[in-house]
C-alpha cells in the first residue's frame, strides 16, 4: 500500500476516533487517546531531529555540485522571486474573498463576546510572544549567523541554510581535488544517513497520523468551528483556490505537468504537512518526494525546498489577510484600499519570518493587525479565532509545503534540472519493507 494511503486511513481513523470521543463523552476513549499522545510527540521529535543534518548535508552537496557561482545566484533569484510573487497572490485571493463574503459581518456580537472570553488567555499567552517578534531590519541582519552551529542548535534554519550555501559555494572553488572530495564525501555521507534515518522514520507515520488527528478532534470538536463557520470556510476556500487553481496553473505552464499527476505524487507530502501543522517536520518527506517522485535534481531540490520552508508561506499569508479583514469587520473598523495595499505588504514580509512550525501563523498575525491600526483589538481578535486555529493551521501549512514543490518543479523545469519518472517510483515505506 502506498504511503499516502496508508496516512489517509489513519487521518480518517483519527477523526473517526476523535469524534467518537467528543460527541458519544466516551472518557475510557479520551483516556486512551491521552495516553497515547506522546507517540504522535515523539514521531514529530524524530522527524524534527533529522532536518538539521539534512539541510546541512543537502544545501552543501547541492551548492558545491553546481560549480558555478552564477548558477546558484540565477536559481536563488527565480526561487525568491517565485516565492514573493505567490505570497503576494494568495494575500490579494484572501483580501478579495474577504470583501466579497464579508464573514466577520455575521457574527453577532454576544458570540463575539463570549468566543473573546474563552479564548482570552491564550491569546495574552501569543500576544507576549509576538513583542519579542524581531523588526524587518534585525530580521534581514540576523540572516547571517555570528555562530553557525548556534544556529543550528536553536533550529534557526534561515542563517543556517545562509551558512550552507556559501559554504558549499566555497567548496566548489577549492584548487585541491583531494580536499575538495573529501569534503563533499563526508556531506553526501550525512545527507546518505539523514534519508535512511527518514526512511525508518516515516514507517511510523500512518499511526503517529492517527494519534495527533485523533487528540485534536476529541479536545475541539466540532462547536468551535460551527460558531465561526463562515470565517473558516472562507479560509478554507482561499487556500484551496490557491494551491488547486493558482499554484495547478504553474505547475501547467511553468512545470510542464498535468497537475493531477503532479497532486497525486505529492499526495504523502500533503497528508504528512496536514497532519503536522509544520512544514519543518515535513521538510525530509518534501526532499525525497521532489527528488524520487517529480525527478527533480538535488542541485536544486537541496536549495529550493529548505528555504521554501523557511521563507515561503502562501497559506500563511492568506490566512492573515482573511483573518485582519474578519477581525475589522466584527468591530467595524473600516479597511480602505489603502489599509488592504498595507495588509499585502505586512502579510508578505511576515510570513517570510513565519517559523515553520505550529501555530506561527497567529504570531506574524499580530504584526499585520498592528500595521493597519487594530493595535486595540489585538488581544480580543486574536481570542475570537484561536479556537478554530489549529484545524486552519493544518490546513495552511498543505498549501506551504505544496507551494515549496511547485517552485521545485518551476525552477527545475526552467534548469533543466528534472527529469520526471515515467512511472510513479515506489514510496518510502514501501521501498523500505
Amino acid at each position: 500500500m502506498q504511503l499516502h494511503n496508508k496516512i489517509l486511513i489513519g487521518l480518517a481513523a483519527g477523526v473517526a476516533a476523535g469524534l467518537l470521543a467528543k460527541l458519544a463523552r466516551l472518557d475510557w476513549l479520551m483516556a486512551a487517546l491521552v495516553f497515547v499522545e506522546p507517540v504522535g510527540a515523539a514521531f514529530i521529535r524524530l522527524i524534527t531531529m533529522i532536518v538539521i543534518p539534512l539541510i546541512i548535508g543537502s544545501i552543501i552537496v547541492g551548492a558545491a555540485s553546481l560549480g558555478d557561482l552564477r548558477k546558484l545566484g540565477r536559481i536563488g533569484g527565480k526561487t525568491v522571486f517565485y516565492y514573493l510573487l505567490t505570497m503576494t497572490t494568495s494575500v490579494i485571493l484572501g483580501l478579495l474573498l474577504s470583501n466579497l463574503i464579508r464573514p466577520g459581518s455575521r457574527i453577532d456580537p454576544v458570540t463575539r463576546d463570549h468566543l473573546a472570553e474563552q479564548f482570552a488567555s491564550q491569546a495574552s499567552a501569543q500576544l507576549k510572544l509576538a513583542e519579542r517578534t524581531p523588526s524587518i531590519k534585525d530580521l534581514l541582519l540576523d540572516i547571517i549567523p555570528r555562530n553557525p552551529v548556534k544556529a543550528a542548535a536553536d533550529f534557526d534554519l534561515l542563517p543556517l541554510i545562509f551558512f550552507s550555501l556559501i559554504f558549499g559555494a566555497a567548496i566548489s572553488l577549492v584548487r585541491s581535488d583531494d580536499a575538495r572530495a573529501a569534503v563533499l564525501h563526508f556531506f553526501a555521507g550525512v545527507n546518505q544517513a539523514s534519508t535512511i534515518i527518514i526512511h525508518w522514520v516515516m514507517q511510523l507515520a500512518p499511526y503517529a497520523v492517527f494519534v495527533l488527528i485523533a487528540v485534536v478532534v476529541a479536545r475541539f470538536g466540532v462547536d468551535l468551528l460551527q460558531s465561526l463557520l463562515i470565517y473558516a470556510v472562507t479560509v478554507l476556500l482561499g487556500l484551496f483556490l490557491q494551491t488547486y487553481v493558482t499554484l495547478a496553473i504553474l505547475v501547467r505552464v511553468f512545470g510542464r505537468i498535468n497537475p493531477a499527476k503532479f497532486f497525486r505524487r505529492i499526495a504523502a507530502a500533503q497528508l504528512f504537512a496536514f497532519s503536522t501543522s509544520s512544514s519543518n517536520a515535513t521538510l525530509p518527506l518534501s526532499i525525497e518526494t521532489a527528488e524520487t517522485r517529480l525527478g527533480i535534481s538535488k542541485s536544486v531540490s537541496s536549495f529550493v525546498l529548505p528555504l521554501g520552508a523557511t521563507i515561503n508561506m502562501d497559506g500563511t499569508a492568506l490566512y492573515q489577510a482573511v483573518a485582519t479583514m474578519f477581525i475589522a469587520q466584527i468591530y467595524g473598523v473600516p479597511m480602505d484600499l489603502g489599509a488592504q495595499l498595507t495588509i499585502v505588504l505586512t502579510a508578505t514580509l511576515a510570513s517570510i519570518g513565519a517559523a515553520g512550525v505550529p501555530s506561527a501563523g497567529i504570531i506574524t498575525l499580530i504584526i499585520v493587525l498592528q500595521s493597519v491600526g487594530l493595535g486595540a483589538r489585538v488581544e480580543s481578535g486574536i481570542a475570537l479565532i484561536l479556537g478554530v486555529d489549529r484545524i486552519l493551521d493544518m490546513s495552511r501549512t498543505v498549501v506551504n509545503v505544496t507551494g515549496d514543490l511547485v517552485c521545485a518543479v518551476c525552477v527545475g523545469r526552467s534548469e533543466k534540472a528534472m527529469n520526471l519518472p515515467a512511472e510513479e517510483p515506489a514510496p518510502v515505506a514501501a521501498r523500505e519493507g
